[in-house]
């Protein structure tokens, strides 16, 4: 699929140091360092130093926190500011003064209930921005699913407000459940009861039995038709939170689509349902984010941190490979670990782990593969103002048409000129045998994925192959991230933390039991529950508090936003946390203990 001269996948860049335009427009790489220039940096106490390691959202996010609160911090970093938030300019693309192609990790969405990144965005300067990077936040109009040449839109009016009762929801439910024309009424009626089981459930059934409950056990999928597992159950897990519903739990699933509702529903406060950035990510925001760090005296480090140290209580540095290849260590007074956890525990040694065991149940948590695809087009591709999840398609694919919410001209302002619209995909199951050459995707080549996602877009929509035919793809990018494509060698660099059944006894807190030792990474336990961008600023604030607290600094701590929750709904939470202890099911459960 891949023209001459086109871009190539991951595959060519193998192995590839990939110094994103978010350290190029802010830094020149120097040996071992990268020196930003901070004007205005307030002096640094030598007593509060702190060494971020990770430049994540969430080691971002703790360096922001901290740096506005007076103390010295240097960010590591072993690969790209951002971390799998920013993004990947596709490398030798650019023509007549244009910048390279914009390309993705993976997910470009900020849901409505997002609450902690937005705050953190209004601090970071824009030009032209009253409300800083937070006004590149941009609402799309529609949700749509393409499903077996046909579309529907899921509904997001405010119809409930002012009238969130049990049955009205199961009204809204219902509404959900049959745009497809396509379930069953009973099958509507259970998937309701299941949803007004979750809203309903308290506090101590979600810890103590949806915790350790898989969504499809709890949706009762095996049970189901195919419509239902495919429109009511996959649409939600796979498309929307990157998860399959056989290893996603019940709790973490149930708060997202809570989350949801109330979002689409206009309740509490939070902002459109959906919404994304008017430029690409490191454009809009991360690169902003880090000019606005180094104008507050953080600096930045392009490091590999290898393992900590430990010794008389305390974390006593960092051992690290610079960018060289040479080692080196890591000195300060306080630790922010902000890595994702499969690079998190390699770190962590004997000594470390028997001070505070918690950390050694990390290695019990589980991690996917959730990678972007981008195909470039010579027209527009608006398939919807908004995000399409393409439930039934093996790949459980969700797409977003870029071009119509970035502010800049597309062909005026990347590539060559000719390309006018980005269709950027997540591409959420690696592991299931696609519709071309019945493979999985990490079995394939990079263009056999390409191929092979075209061909499912295609069936999924409507008029499908005159929506998107050859002769309007320019080219195509795969996050490198993914390397050895169609090889046994396939690995993927950067894996996504899912949240399977009994995870939260295995995710530690952002505060350690050692005193200068905290995390900032989106396996953290927090308010959201889950492997997002919000979750990693969220650990990121709580580890800039730890740090507030340790230093018996006089501080204001970073505010934590919590996920709302109507007064109306806590009244059925009271009543089902009592039902909970004495041995019942939730009063909307239908199908409890078991289908029969």
């Amino acid at each position: 699929m891949r023209k001459p001269g086109s871009p190539r996948n991951a595959g060519a860049m193998a192995r590839r140091t990939l110094l994103t335009g978010t350290i190029a427009v802010t830094a020149a790489l120097s040996g071992s360092t990268m020196a930003f220039a901070a004007p205005g940096a307030r002096p640094r106490a030598t007593a509060n130093r702190v060494a971020v390691l990770g430049g994540g959202v969430g080691g971002l996010t703790a360096a922001h926190e901290l740096a506005e609160r007076g103390f010295a911090v240097t960010v590591y970093e072993r690969k790209a500011l951002g971390g799998k938030a920013r993004s990947i300019p596709v490398p030798g693309t650019a023509t007549g003064g244009r910048l390279d192609l914009p390309g993705e990790h993976g997910f470009r969405f900020f849901p409505g209930f997002y609450q902690n990144i937005p705050d953190t965005m209004s601090r970071i300067p824009f030009s032209g921005n009253a409300g800083g990077v937070r006004d590149n936040l941009v609402n799309a109009a529609d949700e749509m699913g393409a499903w077996n040449g046909k579309t529907f839109e899921l509904p997001t009016a405010g119809s409930l407000e002012g009238n969130l009762t049990p049955q009205a929801l199961l009204e809204y439910l219902k509404l959900l459940a049959t745009v497809t024309g396509a379930i069953p009424l009973a099958e509507i009626a259970v998937f309701g009861s299941k949803i007004l089981t979750l809203l309903t459930s308290g506090p101590k059934r979600r810890l103590g039995q949806w915790e350790n409950t898989s969504y499809a056990d709890f949706i009762v999928a095996a049970k189901m038709s195919e419509n239902y597992r495919t429109v009511m159950v996959d649409l939600l897990t796979s498309t929307l939170v990157a998860a399959k519903p056989d290893k996603a739990n019940t709790r973490t699933m149930g708060l997202m689509a809570e989350a949801w509702l109330y979002s689409s529903l206009g309740l509490g406060g939070y902002g459109s349902p959906d919404r994304l950035l008017s430029a690409p990510t490191s454009e809009a925001w991360i690169d902003p984010w880090v000019s606005h760090l180094s104008s507050l005296g953080v600096g930045f480090r392009t490091a590999t941190v290898t393992e900590l140290t430990y010794g008389s209580g305390r974390i006593t540095g960092a051992r690290a490979l610079d960018a060289a290849g040479a080692a080196t260590t890591i000195e300060a007074d306080w630790y922010v670990l902000a890595v994702p956890v499969e690079r998190a525990v390699p770190m962590l040694g004997p000594q470390l782990l028997a001070a505070d065991p918690r950390l050694a149940r990390l290695k019990n948590l589980t991690t996917s593969w959730m990678n972007g695809v981008m195909i470039y087009t010579t027209r527009p591709v608006a398939i919807n103002n908004g995000h399409v999840g393409y439930p039934g398609q093996p790949w459980a694919l969700t797409s977003i048409s870029q071009g119509q919410f970035w502010r800049k001209n597309f062909a005026a302002s990347y590539g060559d000129g000719t390309v006018v619209d980005c269709l950027s995909i997540d591409l959420s199951n690696w592991d299931a045998p696609g519709i071309l050459y019945g493979k999985a995707a990490r079995d394939c080549t990079p263009d056999q994925i390409i191929a092979e996602v075209l061909a499912q877009l295609r069936k999924a929509l409507p008029n499908g192959d005159s929506l998107l035919p050859d002769s309007i793809i320019h080219s195509w990018f795969i996050d490198p991230a993914i390397t050895g494509a169609g090889t046994p060698g396939v690995v993927n660099d950067e894996p996504l933390l899912i949240n399977t059944p009994s995870s939260w006894q295995n995710r530690p807190d952002a505060v350690t039991a050692v005193p200068n030792l905290f995390l900032a990474a989106d396996y953290v336990r927090t308010d959201i529950n889950l492997a997002t961008m919000e979750g990693a600023n969220e650990a990121g604030r709580a580890a800039a508090n730890g740090v507030l607290a340790g230093s018996g600094s006089s501080a204001a701590p970073a505010k934590l936003f919590k996920l709302y929750a109507p007064p109306e709904i806590k009244l059925f939470w009271d009543v089902d946390d009592f039902r909970y202890l004495i041995g019942l099911p939730n009063q909307f459960d239908l199908l409890y203990p078991a289908w029969p």
